[in-house]
């Protein structure tokens, strides 16, 4: 049986242990933090304090901006790049933002959105062309200028397994919970932010998620989401893993605010500890429906998409 997170109501319950945006660690990599081989042995260092914090997060991105043309910026897009929303078709990436993201895409090797929305949809929502979208936690990939995004192989059937199970749920049932169901191509999502009363949303979607793994799909909980999906090895990082390998790249970056990005997090632990990375860089942004674990397994947590756009223009004037 899949058992979902909790869906927080609250800021978390315990500060994390980096005050945000003022400081970050650097971790060695016996404890699967931070993974710079341009350093010299294994070694935990902490800088804290309100005063300096762009000094501080200028140290963290500068091997990338060192190497350019050798480095990746990876991100997700609701929560990091976008403010989140209550409708989720309103969400928007702010005018600032998407000119520092043209400017790095310009520059660097790659930059790309990783996003569990439909490719298509990341891109309109973002605004920027010259970026590559990884959508659906990496089932597509659409390229800068392309028209239609490529499909992960042998996904197609399977996929449409997902839509035709989702279609024979009770829709009496669906729509007196309040549960939204949103068409992702090769995924199918319920929402329940909106629904009034929480609670008997979860325990219809708990229900569903039950029925989908009995018809051998794959049922996986996001923030006040239940995302039935056509194949259990897809996921942010396994998107940032084909990204990378797809290119020759030697430094990463990655921001993210939910539970899924911790999958994009732990493979440039992976890749870095194998030497497939020189240098890879963990950025949380912080809300207060972040899970709790992000606090821990981020480089450095920054507040919301203001403190993400720090980063970026931090990225932008590395090197320079």
């Amino acid at each position: 049986m899949t058992v979902p997170p909790p869906t927080p109501k609250r800021p978390l319950k315990k500060p994390p242990r980096v005050p945000i945006t003022s400081s970050f660690t650097k971790r060695s990599r016996a404890t699967g933090g931070d993974t710079n081989a341009d350093e010299a042995g294994d070694r935990r260092r902490l800088v804290s304090g309100a005063p300096g914090s762009s000094v501080r997060i200028a140290e963290l991105v500068a091997p990338l901006g060192a190497e350019p043309g050798a480095s990746a910026v990876l991100c997700d897009i609701d929560g990091t790049l976008a403010p989140i929303v209550s409708d989720p078709e309103d969400a928007a990436v702010p005018g600032e933002t998407r000119e520092v993201l043209r400017g790095l895409a310009a520059r660097y090797a790659l930059v790309a959105c990783v996003s569990g929305r439909r490719a298509l949809e990341a891109r309109r929502i973002v605004g920027v062309e010259g970026l590559v979208y990884s959508g659906n936690h990496g089932l597509e990939l659409l390229a800068p200028g392309a028209t239609d995004p490529e499909l992960a192989p042998a996904v197609a059937d399977a996929a449409q397994r997902v839509r035709d199970f989702v279609l024979a749920l009770d829709a009496d049932e669906v729509s007196a919970a309040q549960l939204r169901l949103e068409n992702k191509g090769p995924i199918q999502a319920l929402h329940w932010r909106e629904a009034p009363d929480e609670e008997a949303a979860r325990q219809v979607a708990e229900r569903i998620a039950r029925e989908a793994e009995a018809a051998r799909l794959v049922p996986h909980w996001g923030r006040r989401v239940l995302e039935i999906r056509p194949v259990a090895d897809i996921d942010k990082g396994t998107a940032v893993e084909r990204l990378l390998g797809e290119r020759s790249v030697e430094r990463a970056l990655f921001g993210g605010d939910d539970r899924g990005d911790l999958d994009a997090f732990a493979v440039l632990r992976e890749m870095a500890k194998a030497g497939r990375l020189r240098a890879g860089a963990c950025v949380g942004v912080a809300s207060d429906e972040a899970p709790p674990e992000l606090a821990d397994r981020a480089d450095v947590m920054v507040d919301g998409p203001g403190g993400f756009l720090e980063v970026l223009k931090a990225l932008t004037a590395a090197g320079g």
